[in-house]
């Protein structure tokens, strides 16, 4: 198995010097039998950027046996300088597929990290508080916002609100009597008008929630209590029961997931309704005649409307053939005198955006480590399963890591607009490169490429509409 250093100098912490870190990894490597493959440091940043991190990140995915690849830190606080961040590196690596080892706490690092978390400074008032509002659950007194349907009553129980009640009893009905799947009842609230308690379209999501949602038997369900009978019940057990055995019915069998690349994911946009498409695939599989198995996986675009809301029709195209059909009119602007495909905005404005991109990306950085943040205390305050934590934790690691990316892109892109040549000296490069090397880069690569030379596709049944970076 091959190993790979991180190390990040602490200074004026009591730590180990970049040195001494470096021997240790290297002794911790002879002892195991493991082979040092690379090693990647941080001096002590004066502004948080880890530039060493980046390349180790760049690094692991340059490398097909991630797998059997293990990166050994001396401790946690190596991988940042809160915990917050430490917990965020780690579910990121680990995304990529690699195993993550803390010389000082060993190979368990998401134990360690939460006996850390549990410890941190305020986490007694935290307990305090977590216990009054127990205490208050257990009464069936309403804590945060009430559910669709509901209103919370003088004496903080809930009570009913007849128009949303309405909806949340048309939505049941839909599914157990109409036979209506989840996509089509939130088609027909949209097209019958009715939304949600702030004005809002129905979608896929917020319909399951309601769907799953035990507070409509009249049990009240908060920190680990439940209390049944605590308020008017809007669905009978016999019905709640139904639908919870047809959705599970329906649920896909768990697996390994694997995540399919798509080259154009937020450049494309439906021609028809002004949404973004979105890359769906679909695996098929069939017995022949002989009694043997055949299978095949379908990608392609589908307008997010339509997948999420109903709300645009069937537009759908082949992601491969859709690919090479941009990638072909990129090559075609760049070979013509005059300009086939337009240009999206002016310097100024193109600037502004780069800039405000920048700012939307950090944010929702932001919404992810609160939500990180949440995980963990659940996991360490009994609400959450330590495999759901898993879960939930490495999915927001690599949604993280894709935002990283996306920001450091933004930021390059950003930085290149300093000047007009600059501009058109990137853009004839990319422009060789998407003529001579398409065929020899990697996925990752080809959606970067891509991105450098697009603002946006516009698809069409009939045809695209592509606008060029200015």
């Amino acid at each position: 198995m091959k190993a790979i250093g991180y190390f990040h100098e602490q200074v004026g912490k009591g730590g180990q010097s970049l040195a001494e870190q470096s021997r240790a990894f290297l002794e911790f490597c002879r002892v195991n039998g493991y082979e040092a493959t690379a090693t990647f440091l941080d001096a002590a940043p004066q502004d948080g950027d880890r530039a060493g991190y980046r390349q180790l990140v760049d690094f692991l995915r340059q490398r097909p046996d991630r797998g059997f690849t293990l990166v050994v830190v001396p401790s946690l606080v190596s991988l940042g300088d809160e915990l917050r961040q430490v917990a965020r590196r780690y579910f990121q690596l680990v995304s990529m597929g690699v195993k993550v080892m803390s010389l000082e706490d060993g190979d368990d690092v998401p134990t360690a990290l939460l006996s850390l978390w549990t410890e941190k400074e305020g986490e007694r008032l935290g307990q305090k508080v977590q216990a009054a509002m127990r205490r208050k659950a257990v009464k069936g007194e309403v804590l945060g916002r009430p559910p669709f349907g509901y209103k919370v009553g003088p004496r903080r129980r809930l009570e009913i609100v007849t128009p949303e009640a309405t909806v949340v009893r048309y939505m049941y009905r839909l599914y157990l009597r109409d036979g209506l799947g989840i996509r089509l009842i939130a088609r027909r609230l949209n097209e019958e008008n009715m939304r949600t308690r702030r004005g809002g379209l129905w979608s896929m999501v917020t319909v399951r929630d309601i769907l799953r949602n035990r507070t409509y038997l009249g049990t009240y369900s908060r920190f680990g209590v439940r209390v049944p009978a605590s308020h008017p019940p809007l669905i009978s057990s016999d019905d709640f029961r139904r639908v919870q055995e047809r959705l599970d019915s329906r649920r896909p069998e768990l697996g390994k997931r694997r995540v399919s690349l798509f080259l154009l994911s937020g450049l494309a946009y439906c021609g028809y309704c002004g949404n973004k498409m979105i890359g769906v695939s679909r695996r098929q599989s069939w017995q022949r005649r002989d009694g043997s198995e055949r299978g095949a996986e379908y990608r392609y675009y589908q307008c997010e409307s339509r997948t999420n809301r109903s709300l645009c029709d069937y537009h759908t195209r082949r992601a491969a053939v859709l690919e090479e059909e941009v990638r072909q009119a990129i090559l075609g602007q760049g070979q013509s005198s005059a300009p086939a495909l337009p240009r999206a905005g002016d310097e100024a404005a193109v600037l502004a955006e780069a800039q405000a991109s920048s700012r939307r990306l950090r944010a929702r950085l932001r919404r992810l480590d609160r939500r990180l943040e949440q995980h963990l205390d659940a996991v360490t305050r009994g609400r959450l399963t330590r495999e759901r934590f898993d879960s939930l934790s490495l999915a927001l690691g690599a949604e993280q890591l894709a935002l990283e990316d996306s920001l450091a892109e933004a930021e390059r892109y950003a930085h290149r607009q300093a000047t007009a040549a600059e501009r058109d000296k990137r853009q004839e490069r990319a422009l060789a490169r998407l003529r001579n090397e398409w065929d020899r880069l990697p996925g990752p690569q080809r959606q970067t490429l891509l991105r450098d030379l697009l603002e946006r596709v516009v698809v069409r049944d009939d045809g695209i509409r592509a606008l060029l970076r200015p």
